[in-house]
């Protein structure tokens, strides 16, 4: 208890002092962090909802491999990133190892098949019955796919919440693609694994009260916006 007590002190005493590399870290790790979300959300919903309402060959296959690639570890997602960036790699010649782009590609790989699933899961709940109503009505397709993304709305966020708190407690594929490089690469996740090892338990502890925070708010912004529009 005095060890998290002490923490939390630490963390006090780092954000109300202005610590200028703790605000380059918390900045970069919520730069990284939204913007994989905003990927995978952009990219995300549009195929969940192909996958969700379109029947075509091998659709049952592809939704077992998104499937998978929700429980994918990240460590493997780094891996994979690593290779692709490495300099003998396909990408190699661009030299994004070890830059924010490399953590922000493993964090993609990593949140994409939760948005892409939970949005198809969400999308193949509708009752046929529904869908074929709003044909009757006359819609087109862009908006029979309005109509549904509004009924569906809560989950879709649901599953960008979901997405968000992968990428945002990411360390493993973080660690391997990013290198945890002071003033380049260096996120909150990857400072705690560093300052444990150091066995700056305080220092540590502090970091993960700020981490513990921002992913507070973020989810709780999220939540509420998820529930403001229920109560609509």
């Amino acid at each position: 208890m005095e060890l998290l007590i002490e923490g939390l002190n630490k963390a006090l005493e780092l954000i109300l002092a202005g610590d200028p590399l703790i605000a380059e870290i918390t900045l970069r790790t919520l730069k990284v962090s939204m913007t994989a979300i905003l990927i995978s959300t952009i990219v995300g919903i549009p195929a969940g909802i192909l996958l969700g309402l379109v029947k075509f060959r091998g659709r049952r296959v592809v939704l077992a491999f998104v499937n998978i690639g929700m429980g994918l570890p990240p460590v493997v997602a780094g891996l994979w990133i690593t290779m692709l960036l490495w300099r003998s790699g396909p990408l190699g010649a661009y030299s994004l190892l070890y830059t924010e782009t490399a953590i922000v590609l493993a964090q993609i790989l990593v949140s994409l098949p939760i948005v892409t699933a939970l949005t198809s899961t969400a999308f193949q709940q509708i009752s046929e019955k529904m869908i074929l109503q709003v044909k009757a009505l006359g819609a087109t397709r862009l908006q029979l796919v309005w109509i549904l993304l509004k009924e569906t709305r809560l989950a879709i966020l649901a599953a960008i919440i979901a997405g968000f708190g992968r990428v945002i407690a990411e360390v493993g594929a973080a660690m391997m693609v990013g290198g945890n490089i002071s003033g380049e690469t260096r996120i909150l996740t990857t400072s705690i694994v560093m300052e444990v090892s150091k066995g700056n338990f305080d220092v540590a502890l502090a970091l993960s009260f700020i981490l513990m925070a921002l992913a507070f708010f973020i989810t709780f912004m999220l939540t509420f916006l998820q529930q403001r529009r229920h109560s609509q």
